[in-house]
């Protein structure tokens, strides 16, 4: 790759390599990232019921285009690359001219759109356009060339999509999509990549004096790399950023004042004020000024017990060092030059506590010192070391709070560099709930909290979480409008999954509902048995039936008798029995036969609620009047097994979930308990599993029946069911914290205030 510090106005065409290159990689998928917009404005026509009868044709045509899409992104890059061939004239016919003859209708509306779409973004990008052509024209100069069109400008991107498309037999409906989805995907990107290009053209000594912002010289003749325009996109999102933000880029670093924001707090996030305070206290952490200079630096484990590190007062700080700061642009130029560059070093650093901090300053370090600044001779300033300590510290904190797998460490140190950009040129990071990268690192955490990646639905969020971490890395240069496009993308995802754990929640709702009714039947009927057996002596026959069949028609009834009706004559059964046994042993025979006449129907409606037929429920009843026919039969004192005591309530794997019971026979605080009944279905809490994870659970519902409280995880399955007592138990146990926040970017950012109050000795 091209050194642009190291180009001179002699290799013109290796700097026109670099930038058909960067063309090539920045510009080249953008067919393929067409589709899904395509695909999901067909099916928003179809729900809402606004289509057409060429719904279908569009389908097709969309079909058709996809299967193609290799070939489709190929001709795409060549047409790119044609452009750099015209610009040297290494073609004889420019691109864009059409051979003499009459074209059709679709060809020409496709060129007619073309031109639209050129026009608009020429509009759009006026002002970088114009100062590109000039540096261009020095380079065709140096080249010995006439003036040529620009490689990258509108006309020639608009023509590459307009030749790549227009073979293609495509519906007016998709074809119409298809141009508005490539304008709006090129004006998220052009910004951006004009940008790199003037810098890159400008670093050169292309059009150099033309340069209204050029990067001031690093030590030994080095040059950082600026972007001189960041074309405003951000009227395709909805975030504004704060007051003073303009183009979606604020370059003021963190200042003392942070009052001076206008953004406030955005609905909920961190107030200003309160940034202020902890970043005064990071700064006196840094400067040793607590505890005579002993104090310790914050522990992401909190309560672990892991030992806290130590600031380093020597290579970085420069205390007592007369080594000058880094300025922001050369701290934002050494993080852009770091940034698509794979860093294990980070997803190594999440794996132990208090890591990350450092290991971001080493790796800021090494990247000056390849653009010619001397680490030896330089220090960061106490804005941008606040700005390394609140990223490590997030990210650190968000990574032991959450219930996050080993496979998400790469993905969450893939994005360490962007977020210390952004913390670095944007304060509502941590005051604005709504900032774009601050919704998109919620959507990655909740995407990969307890996700195991076991079933394809899984998977696929794991894998979409990647993807738009890995289009973060790639596209964001100080737009905040990439962060708000990857949280849409995944955010849609994300909407899919919520509606399953919803769904899933409802069900287990409803399953744990069955299950609690189910106990409290079984309990009914236990003690109705048990209070008939122990009153009197019983033939074996009727101890039976009365433990078998009658006991579970109990239990159905009282499962399916919404009102209550049948219960009471389910209930007259059991003492029509023991009444039936009574005659049977006083050898009242007229009288045994009129009341097992009078309470067959009863019989026969009992044993079938247990399965039998009427055949086999008449041969029961048979058997029960031959054993009573007999006066003398023997009869002894019964007892029965409780139904509710076996393991048919529930599997043993379930049975885990339940801790004590759900009484209060458990030792706790009574004042705790009832703090924990305070609880509303909704709220959030954190919770430690036996394996020392923390896992975020939800109140999904309350029992009516028990008062247990059901736990679920944000996947919509049960994380634990417990009464208040058992909570408090858990709360006292240091293993349940309530009043968790709901985002896990307000939840990482509230405990890392925590770690630095306790580190710093403060309240």
């Amino acid at each position: 790759m091209l050194n642009p510090s190291q180009a001179t106005r002699s290799e013109p065409l290796r700097v026109l390599e670099e930038i058909k290159r960067q063309a090539v990689e920045q510009l080249g998928s953008l067919p393929d990232a067409l589709y899904p917009g395509v695909e999901q404005a067909l099916s928003m026509a179809l729900q809402s019921g606004d289509v057409g009868p060429g719904h279908f044709e569009d389908q097709t045509c969309l079909r058709m285009l996809k299967q193609q899409n290799a070939s489709l992104v190929m001709r795409y890059r060549q047409q790119l690359a044609k452009g750099f061939d015209d610009f040297r004239g290494l073609r004889v016919r420019a691109r864009g001219d059409l051979p003499l003859g009459l074209i059709d209708d679709q060809h020409l509306a496709y060129h007619l759109d073309g031109q639209r779409m050129a026009e608009s973004l020429q509009g759009r990008f006026d002002e970088p356009l114009q100062v590109m052509q000039g540096r261009l024209r020095e380079m065709a100069t140096s080249l010995g060339m006439p003036d040529a069109p620009n490689p990258i400008g509108p006309e020639r991107l608009a023509g590459a999509f307009v030749e790549t498309f227009r073979e293609h037999e495509t519906t007016e409906n998709v074809r119409s999509l298809l141009f508005r989805l490539y304008e709006a995907e090129l004006g998220r990107r052009m910004g951006d990549f004009y940008g790199r290009a003037n810098a890159l053209l400008a670093a050169t000594g292309y059009g150099a004096a033309q340069s209204r912002g050029a990067a001031p010289q690093g030590r030994g003749g080095a040059s950082p790399i600026r972007q001189d325009f960041t074309h405003d996109t951000v009227d395709a999102v909805p975030y504004r950023g704060p007051a003073g933000v303009e183009n979606g880029t604020d370059t003021r670093g963190f200042t003392g004042d942070v009052g001076a924001m206008g953004g406030g707090d955005g609905g909920g996030g961190m107030a200003d004020a309160d940034l202020s305070d902890l970043r005064s206290m990071l700064r006196m952490w840094r400067q040793g000024s607590l505890a005579g200079g002993g104090a310790a630096a914050p522990s992401s484990q909190g309560a672990s017990g892991a030992a806290p590190s130590r600031p380093q007062p020597a290579r970085d700080r420069g205390l007592s060092n007369p080594r000058r700061e880094l300025r922001i642009d050369e701290m934002l130029s050494v993080v852009s030059l770091l940034q698509p560059e794979p860093s294990d070093t980070f997803a190594r650093a999440l794996a132990g506590p208090g890591r990350l901090g450092e290991a971001i300053r080493d790796h800021l370090s090494d990247g000056a010192r390849r653009i010619g600044v001397d680490p030896e001779q330089t220090r960061f300033s106490a804005d941008e070391e606040d700005a390394i300590d609140l990223v490590a510290l997030l990210f650190d904190s968000l990574f032991r709070t959450n219930s996050l797998q080993d496979r998400a460490r790469r993905l969450y140190g893939r994005l360490v560099l962007p977020y210390v950009k952004v913390a670095l040129t944007d304060e509502g990071l941590f005051v604005e709930r709504e900032h774009p990268a601050r919704k998109l690192l919620d959507a990655i955490t909740e995407a990969c909290e307890g996700n195991q990646g076991t079933t394809p639905q899984e998977k696929e969020l794991l894998e979409r979480a990647a993807s738009v971490s890995q289009r973060v890395v790639a596209e964001y240069n100080e737009d905040v409008a990439v962060f708000e496009l990857a949280h849409a993308e995944l955010d849609s995802l994300l909407g899919q999954h919520r509606k399953r754990s919803s769904l899933q929640e409802d069900r287990l709702v409803k399953a744990t509902l069955g299950r609690e009714r189910l106990d409290k039947a079984r309990e009914t009927a236990d003690e109705a048995l048990t209070d008939r057996l122990r009153s009197t002596r019983l033939t074996q026959a009727v101890a039976d039936f009365l433990a078998m069949p009658w006991r579970h028609h109990i239990v159905q009834t009282l499962l399916r008798d919404e009102d209550g009706s049948k219960r009471e004559e389910a209930m007259k059964l059991g003492d029509a029995l023991l009444e039936a046994d009574k005659l049977a042993a006083e050898n009242r025979g007229r009288e045994l036969a009129d009341h097992l006449l009078a309470i067959e129907p009863l019989v026969l409606r009992c044993l079938g609620s247990s399965g039998l037929d009427e055949s086999a429920a008449q041969h029961g009843l048979a058997g029960l009047v031959r054993a009573l026919a007999t006066p003398d039969g023997p009869r002894r004192a019964q007892t029965a097994q409780p139904l509710a005591a076996g393991e048919t309530v529930e599997s043993g794997e379930e049975r885990k979930l339940w801790l004590a019971g759900g009484t209060s026979t458990v030792g706790h605080d009574p004042h705790v308990a009832e703090r924990m009944r305070g609880l509303a279905a909704g709220d959030w809490v954190r919770l430690t599993d036996i394996h020392g994870d923390i896992v975020s659970a939800k109140v999904a519902w309350i029992s009516p029946m028990t008062s247990r409280y059901l736990l679920v995880n944000r996947r919509g399955l049960r994380v634990l069911v417990a009464s208040a007592e058992e909570l408090a138990v858990m709360e006292q146990d240091g293993r349940l914290v309530v009043g968790s926040e709901r985002s896990a970017f307000d939840e990482a950012m509230r405990r890392v205030r925590e770690r630095i109050d306790s580190a710093t000795g403060t309240d």
